[in-house]
C-alpha cells in the first residue's frame, strides 16, 4: 500500500475517533463514525485478495446500515423533544433504535455475524484495529447515553454475546476467528455492567484492548494465522511463544493475571446490585471461552507437530522482539497487583 495513502487512512481514523468521542451533538458524532468507516476500508482491502474485498464489502454494508439507524434514532429524538444533545436522548423509540445501531457497530449478538468474517479477511494489524480502536467510538456513545438505554434488551444481548462468543469459538481453527468470538464474548461482559457502572465498562475495555494487542502483535511476530501454524512457530522465538500462553490465559480471565481484574470487578458489582443470578450465569459462560483459550495455549506451547522425515523446523530468528509487543505483554501479565493504583486513578 502506498505510504501516503496509509498515512491518510491512519490520520482519518484518529480524526474520526477524536470527533466522535469529543462531540456533544449527534450530527458530529455521526460524522466521526462515518469518517472512521471510510478510513478503515482501504486498510481492510489492502491485500489484493477476494477474501479481503469480501470483508471490506461486508464491513461497509453493516456499518452503513448501523449509521443509518443511528441517524434515524437521533432525528426521531430531535423531532419529539427538540434536543440534539447526545446526553438528552429520552424518547423510548430513539433509545431502542440507538441500542440496536450501536450493537450493530460493536458486533453484539444478534448483530455479530459480520465480525468474524471481516476479521478473518483482514491482515493482523487491521484486525487489531477492528477489534480494539474501532470499538472505542461506539463504546463512548454507549457510555454517554447509558442512563437512557433499554436495560432489559442490553442484558439479554450481553448474556447472549457471552454465550455465543464461547460456543462459536469452540470449533474454530483460524486464530483470527477465535479472537473475533473472544471479542464478542468480552463485549457481553462490558455491556452487562454499563448502566450500573460506566467507568467499570471503560476499564474493562482498556484492559481488553491491552490484552488483545499483546496477542495480535505476538501472532504478527511469529506469522501465525491457524492452529497448525502456531504449533510449528515455537522454534522461531521460544520465549515469546511461552509468554503467548500467559497472554491467552490472561484474556481468559485466570488469576493472578490482568484479565482476572475486570471479571472480578464486574461480578462484584452485579452482586452489589442484587443480580446474583446474572453474575452466576455470565461467570459460568466464561468457562466456554476458557476452553478455547486453553486449546490455543496448548497448541502454542505444549503440542509438537509430527516429526516426520520431510518436516523441517523453522529457523529461529535473531531479530529482537518489538518494544511495543514487550510493553503490551508485560501489562497483560502483571497489571493485577497494580490494581489499587488503577482504582485510585479512575
Amino acid at each position: 500500500m502506498n505510504p501516503q495513502a496509509k498515512l491518510i487512512s491512519t490520520l482519518s481514523l484518529l480524526l474520526g475517533t477524536t470527533i466522535t468521542i469529543s462531540s456533544n451533538h449527534w450530527m458530529m458524532a455521526w460524522t466521526g463514525l462515518e469518517i472512521n468507516t471510510l478510513a478503515i476500508l482501504p486498510l481492510i482491502s489492502k491485500p489484493h485478495h477476494p477474501r479481503a474485498i469480501e470483508a471490506a464489502t461486508k464491513y461497509f454494508l453493516v456499518q452503513a446500515a448501523a449509521s443509518t439507524l443511528l441517524l434515524f434514532s437521533c432525528t426521531t429524538n430531535a423531532l419529539f423533544t427538540g434536543q440534539w444533545d447526545i446526553t438528552q436522548l429520552t424518547h423510548p423509540i430513539s433509545c431502542l433504535l440507538l441500542t440496536t445501531a450501536i450493537s450493530m457497530k460493536l458486533g453484539l449478538v444478534p448483530f455479530h455475524f459480520w465480525f468474524p468474517e471481516v476479521l478473518q479477511g483482514s491482515p493482523l494489524t487491521t484486525g487489531l484495529l477492528l477489534a480494539t480502536a474501532m470499538k472505542f467510538p461506539p463504546i463512548t456513545l454507549f457510555l454517554l447515553t447509558s442512563p437512557s438505554l433499554n436495560y432489559t434488551l442490553l442484558t439479554i444481548m450481553a448474556i447472549a454475546s457471552a454465550a455465543l462468543g464461547g460456543w462459536a469459538g469452540l470449533n474454530q481453527t483460524q486464530i483470527r476467528k477465535i479472537l473475533a468470538f473472544s471479542s464478542i464474548s468480552h463485549l457481553g461482559w462490558m455491556t452487562i455492567i454499563i448502566i450500573y457502572n460506566p467507568k467499570l465498562t471503560l476499564i474493562t475495555f482498556y484492559l481488553y484492548c491491552t490484552m488483545t494487542a499483546a496477542i495480535f502483535l505476538t501472532l504478527k511476530t511469529t506469522k501465525s494465522l491457524k492452529l497448525s501454524s502456531i504449533m510449528a512457530a515455537w522454534t522461531k522465538i521460544p520465549s515469546l511463544n511461552a509468554i503467548l500462553m500467559l497472554a491467552l490465559l490472561s484474556l481468559a480471565g485466570l488469576p493472578p493475571l490482568t484479565g482476572f481484574l475486570p471479571k472480578w470487578l464486574i461480578i462484584q458489582e452485579l452482586t452489589k446490585q442484587e443480580m446474583t443470578s446474572t453474575a452466576t450465569i455470565i461467570a459460568l459462560l466464561s468457562l466456554l471461552g476458557l476452553f478455547f483459550y486453553l486449546r490455543l495455549a496448548y497448541c502454542a506451547t505444549i503440542t509438537l507437530p509430527p516429526n516426520s522425515a520431510n518436516y523441517m523446523k523453522q529457523w529461529q530468528t535473531n531479530k529482537p522482539v518489538n518494544t511495543l509487543t514487550t510493553t503490551f505483554i508485560t501489562l497483560t501479565i502483571t497489571l493485577l497487583p497494580l490494581s489499587p493504583m488503577i482504582f485510585s486513578i479512575f
